[in-house]
Formats: C-alpha cells, sequence, structure tokens
C-alpha cells in the first residue's frame, strides 16, 4: 500500500502527541514501493528528508516543510536456523514489543529484556535501543533498506552500522540517507540468561523460575511500575541519555553524593544516572502547563495535554542548564529533536 498526502498531521505518529504538520507524507508497506517512488518523483530530492517510524523518540518542535518517509513494512519471517540459533527478519513496521513478544513465545532468546519498549522495529537500530543490560547491536546480523540518493537496495552489517551507547551510522553518516525497511536479528535457542542489572533478577523470582516469558514480564512489571503508557499521557520514554564520563570525575561526585547511582563501563569510563540527576535538581513531577516531568521517573518529560513541542523543548533546557549548574554534566538528549 501507498499513501502520499500533502499537509499531513503527524499527531498519531509521535507518542509525545504533539501537533504538526508533514508538508509531504509517503507511506509505504512493501519495499519496492519505495523504490518506484524514488524513480518516478524526481523533486523529492529538493525536499528536506525526515524517516518516521513509530515516533517514540521524537519531539516535533514545529511543522516539518518537507518530506516524511514513513516505511510501515510488516512480517516475521525465520529465515535459517541450525541447532542453536535462529535468524528471524523483521519488517521495519513491525511493533517493537510484539516482535519481542513473538520470539518469547518460540523460545528464541536474546530480546526479552528489552520488552515493552515502544516503537517500530525499523528504529531500533537506528537508536541502538538497550535496556536491563542488554543492547539490539548484540542480536543484529544486518539492516536492509534502500539508500536514498541511488534508489538502490543495500544490506548493511552489524560492523558496518558502527554502533554505539545509544549510536549508530543512522544517526550520522546515513542519517536521513538510508530507509530502512526489515532489520536481521540472530537469536539463540539455549539462551544465556541476563539477569543482574537493577533488581531485574528479584522480580524474576517472585514470578517463579528463571524462565525467557517470567523475564519479559518481570521487565514488563519493571517498567510499568516506572514508565508512563504513551497510550495514556504523551512521552518518549528517556528524554536524556545517561551520561558516560571520565572515572575521575565519576569518582569525584561520588565521593560528594555517596547515594548516586554509578556504572562501570570500562576502566576508563563510568554510567551516571541522567534521572537521578535530575531528580536531585527538584524537576521530578514538575508541570508548567501541560509540559511537565513525570512523577514516578524524572528523566521522562511528558505532554499533559496539549502542550506544544516547543513547551516541552524549552523545559528540557531548563533542566539541562540546572543539571550542569549542580553537578557540572551537560545531558544530551536521547530524544530526537525535528
Amino acid at each position: 500500500m501507498i499513501r502520499f498526502l500533502e499537509n499531513h498531521s503527524l499527531k498519531s505518529y509521535n507518542t509525545f502527541g504533539v501537533d504538526a504538520l508533514a508538508g509531504y507524507f509517503f507511506e509505504l508497506t512493501d519495499p519496492m514501493d519505495l523504490m518506484v517512488f524514488l524513480q518516478s518523483n524526481k523533486t523529492w530530492k529538493d525536499e528536506k528528508i525526515f524517516i518516521l517510524g513509530g515516533g517514540s523518540n521524537v519531539l516535533f518542535t514545529g511543522d516539518f516543510n518537507g518530506l516524511v518517509i514513513h516505511p510501515n513494512v510488516p512480517g516475521i519471517n525465520i529465515v535459517k536456523e541450525d541447532p542453536w540459533n535462529v535468524w528471524l527478519e523483521a519488517g521495519a513496521g513491525v511493533e517493537w514489543d510484539e516482535f519481542v513478544g513473538y520470539c518469547v513465545s518460540c523460545g528464541f532468546g536474546g530480546l526479552e529484556n528489552l520488552s515493552l519498549i515502544p516503537g517500530k522495529v525499523g528504529a531500533a537500530p537506528v537508536q541502538n535501543i538497550g535496556a536491563y543490560g542488554r543492547e539490539v547491536c548484540d542480536l543484529i546480523e544486518s539492516v536492509s533498506g534502500f539508500t536514498l540518493i541511488s534508489a538502490e537496495q543495500a544490506t548493511l552489517t552489524a560492523e558496518q552500522c558502527n554502533f554505539a551507547y545509544r549510536d549508530s551510522i543512522f544517526k550520522k553518516e546515513l542519517k536521513d540517507k538510508f530507509i530502512i525497511t526489515s532489520v536481521l536479528f540472530k537469536l539463540d535457542k539455549y539462551p544465556e540468561f541476563v539477569l543482574d542489572y537493577s533488581g531485574l533478577e528479584s522480580e524474576v523470582r517472585k514470578l517463579g523460575e528463571v524462565s525467557l516469558i517470567n523475564i519479559r514480564q518481570a521487565v514488563i512489571n519493571i517498567r510499568s511500575a516506572k514508565l508512563p503508557d504513551t497510550k495514556k499521557i504523551g512521552n518518549a520514554g528517556s528524554f536524556f541519555k545517561n551520561p558516560v564520563v571520565e572515572v575521575a570525575i565519576a569518582d569525584g561526585l561520588k565521593s560528594r553524593y555517596p547515594d548516586m547511582p554509578l556504572y562501570a563501563v570500562d576502566k576508563d569510563k563510568s554510567k551516571l544516572a541522567a534521572g537521578w540527576l535530575i531528580e536531585q535538581c527538584g524537576w521530578k513531577g514538575f508541570r508548567d502547563g501541560d509540559a511537565g516531568v513525570h512523577d514516578r521517573q524524572a528523566l521522562v518529560l511528558v505532554n499533559h495535554g496539549n502542550a506544544s513541542g516547543n513547551e516541552i523543548y524549552n523545559l528540557s533546557e531548563k533542566i539541562r542548564k540546572s543539571v550542569f549548574d549542580k553537578f557540572g554534566i551537560d545531558l544530551a538528549h536521547e530524544v530526537n529533536l525535528i
């Protein structure tokens, strides 16, 4: 199916529920539709391009006067398997949590810690989503799609994707230049469970034995208790990245704030909890009009109803300044500002 619309509202295409218009909006459900569109509409090259998936990591601060491409490709297929692993290809338009649920129900391990993350499969490699000790890059075999300039199909290996913490080539060199249509995952038939993060194991034990199903449910329980449902209140999950700093800086802060959460990254770097930093600055539960900070998780900014993207952005900048003034830490946005 192809849809091509002008001045199309994006309110239902972003989990913040911010109303913004796309100058042009193109939705595809078949990868070949994109090739036809690119080859038959040469004027698209004169437009600004934005690739929009589920909109779960986006804040529109105004209308987008260009072309929004929405790859809504469905389907989950087993490409191959051996006694130990299975390779699954999922379309970019598949809901991420539905895909994780499918894998768990089939007994395929690896993605269970990434349950209940909002968004689509196509966005997972862009952001290199992660949670509870897992990053999706560890399970991705390759990413397929189209290069916009040549309108040709291409497949990138995981190594070529240049994955890093909440980062990838799709946020840098290939930003708005590569349309992801599917992702190939390599999952385990005999998985090794990852439970040593943020009390996950104790939550699993409450449910019974350690299993894929119980790990998924434990993650769902924890996330549901801490994070607001995007279907009930507008948000994009974590608004800021957890900062990674030099060990000396982290140790200095720890000496001043003994209760500060701290996670080792390697011998030179440590990760701080952005939510804790924000909470210490008094922002948890703050509200200014319809723009606010969630009352259970300070890392999450929310739209209580009719906040504009600019109002939410302005609040985020006040938060960044206060954290820098108190701790000397410059928070980076995890949400994409458009």
